[in-house]
């Protein structure tokens, strides 16, 4: 028999909110989520900003998120740093999402013989940052990054994301990097750790089919796929694995989650 849903992990780009401008249903589905004294975490692979940050940009798009229901690809990193090599040293490429996440973990940042190069999500890329964070690696760095995104949306079209300036400093050394947020299912193992969670009673919904949905069912988790974003319906069969469920947006899940604060119920399978 399927245990009731306890938890809730949801994507942020694509599910709530498309760049700033909110995604019909979603700020009911938060609300609903508060309401329920469920446990939820809202996930992105976005390391530019701190979850005081998004909390704030998310509030700007009338969604009340608290700052400690928010868990980014760069406090993944950060413990993941943390429990590897304690109290270690990065040459960082990113910003103040990443910097302060490994700040609050005891880091400290140095480009001299540093543990790590940690290469995270930035809108400004140096040369000169990325040339030593290639040398440093050609010299024995152990080279992470924050995810495996090649790119990301902006008001004027694409941005060059974490992923492609990975594939830049891994074709100049010849070393690969690992890459700790989604499709990794240590991103959500981690934020399973963080709520005390458990796999069988907790979903998680996303837009994407090659992050969100395989990094979900590869943790052990029940998926949801909301067609509002990057997967289209037609490109679900394409894929060699499938979500639990599909349905249009996170406005189809409100009634589930209000409706049901005392009890709660999986997820039925896809059709």
């Amino acid at each position: 028999m399927t245990r009731p849903v306890e938890t809730w992990l949801t994507d942020m780009d694509g599910v709530l909110v498309h760049e700033e401008v909110p995604i019909p249903g979603a700020q009911e589905f938060i609300e609903a989520l508060k309401s329920s004294g469920r446990q939820f975490l809202v996930l992105t692979n976005n390391s530019i900003f701190t979850p005081r940050d998004l909390r704030a940009r998310l509030l700007g798009s009338g969604i009340d998120v608290p700052e400690d229901a928010i868990w980014t690809s760069a406090l993944a990193t950060a413990q993941f740093l943390e429990e590897q090599r304690p109290h270690g040293t990065a040459y960082v490429v990113g910003e103040a999402g990443l910097t302060t996440a490994l700040h609050d973990v005891g880091y400290v940042m140095t480009d001299r013989n540093p543990d790590y190069v940690v290469l995270g999500e930035t809108r400004t890329y140096s040369f000169e940052a990325i040339t030593r964070a290639i040398r440093l690696v050609a010299a024995g760095a152990r080279f992470i990054a924050t995810n495996p995104d090649p790119s990301g949306p902006s008001q004027h079209g694409l941005l060059p994301a974490t992923g492609s300036v990975a594939a830049l400093i891994s074709t100049a050394t010849g070393r690969t990097p690992y890459f700790i947020g989604k499709p990794n299912p240590l991103m959500m193992r981690s934020a399973l750790n963080r709520l005390q969670a458990h796999s069988e009673t907790t979903v998680m919904i996303g837009d994407r089919m090659d992050t969100d949905i395989i990094s979900g069912l590869e943790a052990g988790l029940r998926t949801i796929l909301v067609t509002t974003g990057s997967t289209r319906p037609e490109q679900i069969e394409t894929f060699p694995y499938r979500p639990t469920r599909v349905v249009d947006s996170i406005a189809d899940l409100v009634a589930e989650v209000a409706g049901r604060a005392s009890g709660g119920s999986a997820p039925t399978a896809v059709p």
